[in-house]
């Protein structure tokens, strides 16, 4: 078994002390991919590792978001073995998890390292017979959670009138569609999407579509916005709504980032959106949720087009942290097209079952 000391000036997080010490015994692995055509123009790949051991197995979501980037998929890593949590975490972060060729994007070493930490953690938890909830000593709460689209909502309303959405302002956003979208009342989240490039979501800061945005919606959570320049000059004393996702890996992110927003001067974020395959292991995601609660901020969680247990995992990991925020973790459903029949917010938990997943009523 691997220690669990480390460096004395960084102690574990409280929540990941419970989860560090869980004996974890591997025997094997294997990957599924899966495709969708998703409504951003672009063909969806993930791939799920599936971690074996005790006559269990563990899943967990590589959401890497460049196709190419899922071939080859390394399947000789050294992972056999017996372990706690917290030893096959620090493992895996000295492995290449691109071994044959690197990533398009260095986040994306990320989103694969979670993959490996999900499936360790749902290996462990089934082979000691418990929930993640369980091993956390907390409750699954009633998951309130915001459909994420760049389609009208307009069919989506139709079927539920009640649901809420996280929305991205795009150049094709005049006047007359922003009062016809703000009219509805549902939106929750505004995402400018100011730190993508070369994505089929880029977004360049507009000073005139900030202003009219912020204006429209004025209730809204302004994600990602700009940090300097003009755009960001134009939502000037909106500082209280802002909120950042993908610049945010790490608390030492959402310090920088804060600190940028402020220009110079600490801002006081009063959101922050969770996406927990950015932040790579478990111990820098819980780190980071512990210090933004204890800081007041209202977090809500942030999704990546899973298409498989990756969705489940992050509503597992919403409803027991932050269940009341409008969590961009809509059901698999909520993928395609409108239609009837998809479950209603919040979620209502039922008895969960040992292993990293969510299970709901529909």
């Amino acid at each position: 078994m691997d220690s669990l000391l480390r460096n004395q000036s960084a102690p574990l997080p409280e929540l990941y002390t419970r989860l560090a010490g869980l004996a974890l015994k591997v025997e094997g692995y294997e990957t599924e991919r899966a495709e969708l055509d998703v409504s951003s123009g672009f063909l969806r790949v993930t791939t799920t590792v599936v971690l074996r051991g005790g006559g269990h197995e563990g899943r967990g979501e590589d959401v890497t978001y460049a196709a190419e980037d899922h071939e080859p998929y390394p399947l000789a890593l050294p992972l056999v073995g017996e372990w706690t949590i917290d030893g096959f975490s620090r493992h895996l972060g000295g492995l290449d998890l691109f071994p044959d060729k690197p990533p398009q994007m260095e986040a994306f070493r990320q989103y694969r390292r979670w993959a490996f930490e999900s499936a360790e953690l749902d290996l462990a938890l089934r082979q000691q017979g418990q929930s993640l909830g369980a091993a956390l000593g907390r409750e699954y709460q009633p998951l309130r959670f915001a459909v994420s689209t760049r389609l009208d909502i307009s069919p989506w309303l139709a079927v539920d009138p009640a649901l809420e959405f996280k929305l991205d302002p795009t150049p094709e956003w005049d006047a007359q569609t922003m009062a016809r979208i703000a009219a509805t009342g549902r939106v929750r989240v505004l995402d400018f999407k100011a730190f993508y490039e070369g994505s089929p979501v880029d977004n360049p800061p507009d000073p005139l579509q900030y202003r009219a945005a912020a204006d429209a919606f004025p209730d809204a959570i302004l994600e990602d916005p700009a940090l300097t320049g003009p755009a960001r000059d134009a939502l000037d004393g909106e500082e209280a709504r802002f909120s950042f996702d993908a610049p945010i890996h790490s608390w030492a992110d959402v310090e920088a980032v804060a600190g940028r927003a402020g220009r110079g001067r600490p801002l006081a974020l009063a959101h922050l959106n969770i996406k927990p395959s950015r932040f790579g292991s478990f111990s820098a995601l819980l780190d980071c949720v512990e210090r933004a609660q204890a800081a007041g901020m209202e977090l809500y969680g942030g999704g990546q087009f899973e298409l498989g247990i990756g969705r489940d995992q992050i509503q597992a990991l919403a409803s027991l942290l932050y269940p009341a925020g409008p969590n961009d973790v809509a059901p698999r459903d909520y993928h395609g097209d409108a239609h009837a029949g998809a479950p209603h917010s919040p979620l209502e938990p039922l008895a969960q079952a040992p292993g990293f997943g969510f299970a709901f009523r529909r």
